[in-house]
């Protein structure tokens, strides 16, 4: 039985964990590409797109896959899409594994932002020092705010455009709440900026902006395919395999 894992997030590689080394299972973990260095799974890793619905349906009925697991991350949403069409395309059993997103608690001061434009588009009423924690990917759409100083949190260099004014920091999660804490408190920071990517990686800043008191910009979660199965944890997505893999013909 081959399964395919879409996806270079933490729960991908919790999953390919779990399943490396299983007997009669065949494993591959795609990643897209987009980081330097990534974290490698274990088992066989290919690196780059698929070429849209189309190359990914024809690598499945290729490589024989018999399971296709979407653990990208939750704003990855075209990847989501094509592997929901490709699956249905080529009849190959689909399952979605979405970290769960945040829930404001008593003493955040949410601001929820539609898009990253819509984000941008908060920020001058909310503060004037930015930590910005959405990526490299997305930074355009502060680049015009020339009125604010970022700091911006990125796992490697952003290529412009970006913000012009403050600074760049190169960094990777998981995040602890006392460097968290000092961060805010070094650069003065008085609004923080994140998309609802959910986990416990880079949680903290949202624990020590309640601390200070400090608004925070969420951005929303873009649409997800209807009626792909889902779940929220490895172990699921585990057993999902599992209870394929004993009913799956003997060769």
């Amino acid at each position: 039985m081959h399964v395919l894992i879409l996806g270079g997030t933490t729960e991908a590689r919790r999953l390919a964990g779990l399943l490396h080394g299983t007997p009669g299972l065949e494993l591959t973990s795609s990643l897209a590409g987009r980081v330097a260095s990534p974290r490698l799974p274990p088992g066989e890793v290919r690196v780059g797109g698929f070429g849209g619905t189309e190359g990914l349906t024809a690598w499945l009925r290729e490589r024989a896959v018999d399971a296709l697991i979407d653990a990208t991350h939750p704003f990855a949403a075209t990847i989501s899409f094509h592997a929901a069409r490709a699956a249905a395309t080529a009849h190959v059993p689909l399952l979605a594994l979405r970290r769960p997103g945040w829930v404001p608690v008593e003493g955040d001061r949410w601001h929820e932002a539609d898009s990253l434009e819509h984000a941008a588009r908060l920020l001058p009423a909310l503060g004037r020092r930015v930590f910005l924690t959405t990526g490299r990917m997305g930074l355009p759409a502060f680049a015009a705010l020339d009125e604010l100083w970022f700091l911006v949190r990125s796992v490697d260099a952003p290529e412009p455009p970006h913000p012009s004014h403050g600074e760049i920091l190169l960094d990777r999660g998981p995040f602890t709440l006392d460097g968290e804490r000092e961060l805010l408190r070094r650069h003065r920071i008085d609004v923080v900026v994140t998309k609802d990517s959910g986990g416990a990686a880079t949680a903290p800043k949202l624990t020590a902006a309640r601390e200070a008191r400090l608004p925070v910009v969420v951005v929303r979660r873009p649409p997800v395919p209807e009626g792909v199965p889902e779940v929220g944890e490895p172990e699921q997505a585990a057993r999902w395999v599992a209870e394929r893999l004993a009913a799956a013909p003997r060769a």
